[in-house]
C-alpha cells in the first residue's frame, strides 16, 4: 500500500529552517553580549588597576618632591656655611698679609732702591719709589717674580728720569722714580696646610722605613 503526504512539507521545511536561523541569531547575541561583558569587565579592571598606580606614582612623587626640597634647603645651607667658613679663612689669613708684604718687600729691595709709598688694596699691591738706576728697577721685578714665596705677576707701570736734591748738600742726582704694581699671594687654608704636611711624613715614612734595608744590604 503506497502512503502519500498531501501536507505542505515545504511550508514545513521553511518554518524549521526560519526557527532554526533566528535561534542562532540568538545564541550569536547572546555570545556577543557575553563577550563585550568580559572584555568591559576586563577593561574596567585594568582601568582601575592603572588609576591605583597612577594615584601610587602620584603619591611617591610628592614625597620625593618634598624629598628634594629637602636636599635642595640642605645643599643651599651647606654652600652658605662653606661660604661663612671661607669668609673667615680668609679674614684670618689676610690679618697676617701685611706682615708677609712688609717682610718681603725688605728681603726683595736691593740697593739702590728706595721706596716711597706702599699701597694695598686686598691682593694687588701698588708701590712707588726712586732707584739710582734702571738695572735697580729691573733687578727689584725679577725678584718679586722668581725669588719670593709672596710676591707674583710684577708689572712696571711707570718709570721716568728725575733729578734730586741730595739730603745734606747742594749737590744733585739724577734718580728714576718708578711705580709697579704687584700681586700678594694668599696663603694656603689651614686644612690644606695640614693636609700637605701630613702628605709628607707619610711620604718620609716609607723612606725611613727602607733606609736601614738598604744600610742592612750595604753591610
Amino acid at each position: 500500500m503506497i502512503l502519500i503526504n498531501l501536507l505542505p512539507h515545504r511550508e514545513a521545511r521553511r518554518q524549521q529552517r526560519k526557527q532554526a536561523f533566528f535561534a542562532g541569531i540568538g545564541i550569536s547575541a547572546l555570545a556577543g553580549a557575553a563577550i563585550v561583558l568580559v572584555w568591559y569587565t576586563a577593561i574596567n579592571t585594568q582601568i582601575s588597576t592603572q588609576e591605583e598606580r597612577n594615584h601610587f606614582l602620584t603619591s611617591e612623587i610628592k614625597r620625593l618632591d618634598a624629598q628634594i626640597a629637602d636636599v635642595a634647603t640642605l645643599k643651599a645651607e651647606i654652600e652658605a656655611l662653606k661660604a661663612r667658613q671661607k669668609a673667615v679663612e680668609d679674614l684670618q689669613a689676610d690679618r697676617n698679609m701685611p706682615v708677609y708684604l712688609l717682610n718681603e718687600l725688605v728681603k726683595q729691595t736691593p740697593e739702590g732702591v728706595y721706596l716711597t709709598s706702599v699701597r694695598q688694596n686686598g691682593q694687588q699691591v701698588g708701590i712707588t719709589g726712586v732707584a739710582q738706576t734702571n738695572e735697580r728697577i729691573s733687578e727689584f721685578l725679577r725678584n718679586a717674580a722668581s725669588n719670593s714665596p709672596w710676591l707674583e705677576k710684577p708689572q712696571l707701570v711707570e718709570i721716568r728720569a728725575q733729578t734730586l736734591q741730595v739730603a745734606g748738600s747742594k749737590d744733585q742726582r739724577r734718580m728714576f722714580s718708578f711705580s709697579m704694581g704687584v700681586t700678594l699671594k694668599r696663603p694656603p687654608a689651614p686644612g690644606s696646610a695640614a693636609s700637605g704636611v701630613a702628605g709628607a711624613a707619610s711620604g718620609a715614612a716609607p723612606a725611613a722605613a727602607t733606609a736601614p734595608a738598604a744600610s742592612t744590604a750595604k753591610r
